[in-house]
């Protein structure tokens, strides 16, 4: 049998992760596990405003940094104190509809609780608390602050959520026209940081690339279900590996016939695409098939073409 021809076998079909329905409980603690998430992830965006990102005067991207850049501004201006949440919630408030309507409503639900958690936060952590914490140094406050925002955003993408912002609207775009939108959110950070550092100075501004290239270093290292990684097997169990990596991760293979040298033997090589999270899970499966199986995974840096990706709930 072929690895096309298992790939229509009924017993892929029984146990497709796309129609298996886990047990209640399950459902239930991933409730609570999501929710935990969420929380936590907004307890330290909104502690990370109040201490390393206000120590060091910082801009982080997207709607947060737009949100403490309009603070300032009406500070310094206008003599008046601007509540963190109210341009933060009004604009999250337009993207967070959008995606509830095309993207998923639980996945837009749990985000919002990020979003208004870190809101109310912002806003109501007592001075005292904040000023124990605080660090001084400008580039101390740039590099912890960053680490931070990208453990808050990989807990959000592990809970099956986003931190909003920014996120809501390259989401929103990447499923609706199949086009990467995070170009035009560097450019529009970008803008933000250019009117910071003429309005409070360029050092600022340049510290808060430093931030923003932590946060990306942080998440990177933190979370890996965006990255993809190609699989070269080769094996005398093509069939049955190739039954494993579909159930486990619904992603699809190729099978090519070849000859080994060495043994004098016709081998097959099966070729896969498969996220980086899900490779430490399928060598052991894959070894336990066939011991001799000889793997190779490679860094795929760019992707094109059809690519299964779990549809937000």
């Amino acid at each position: 049998m072929s690895c096309l021809e298992y790939k229509q076998s009924p017993i892929i079909e029984k146990k497709s992760i796309i129609n298996y329905n886990p047990p209640m409980n399950n459902k239930i603690l991933s409730t609570i596990w999501r929710l935990f998430l969420v929380t936590l992830a907004g307890v330290l965006m909104s502690l990370n405003i109040k201490t390393f990102v206000h120590a060091g005067e910082l801009i982080p991207g997207g709607f947060t940094g737009l949100s403490i850049l309009l603070q300032k501004i009406c500070l310094r201006f206008g003599n008046f104190n601007l509540p963190f949440s109210v341009p933060y919630y009004i604009l999250n408030a337009a993207p967070a509809i959008f995606c509830f309507i095309f993207i998923g409503k639980r996945f837009t639900l749990y985000s919002l609780l990020t979003i208004v958690i870190t809101g109310i936060l912002a806003d109501s952590m007592p001075s005292m608390f904040i000023e124990l914490i605080k660090v001084q140094d400008t580039l101390l406050s740039a590099v912890f602050g960053g680490a931070i925002n990208g453990l808050s955003i990989a807990l959000c993408l592990y809970a099956g959520a986003t931190s909003g912002g920014t996120d809501f609207i390259a989401i929103y775009f990447s499923e609706k026209y199949r086009k990467d939108a995070w170009n035009y959110i560097f450019i529009g950070n970008c803008v933000v940081l250019s009117v910071a550092g003429f309005l409070f100075g360029l050092d600022k501004a340049l510290y808060s690339i430093i931030f923003q290239f932590t946060t990306t270093v942080a998440l990177e290292a933190l979370y890996r279900n965006y990255q993809q990684r190609t699989l070269l097997i080769i094996t005398n169990k093509p069939d049955v590996i190739f039954s494993v990596i579909n159930e486990k991760t619904h992603h699809g293979a190729t099978c090519f016939e070849g000859f080994g040298s060495y043994e004098k033997k016709s081998r097959t090589l099966l070729y896969s695409v498969v996220t980086a999270s899900q490779v430490k899970a399928l060598i052991p499966a894959i070894r336990q098939i066939d011991e001799e199986a000889f793997i190779n995974v490679l860094k795929t840096d760019q992707l094109n073409g059809r690519f299964y990706q779990k549809p937000y709930d």
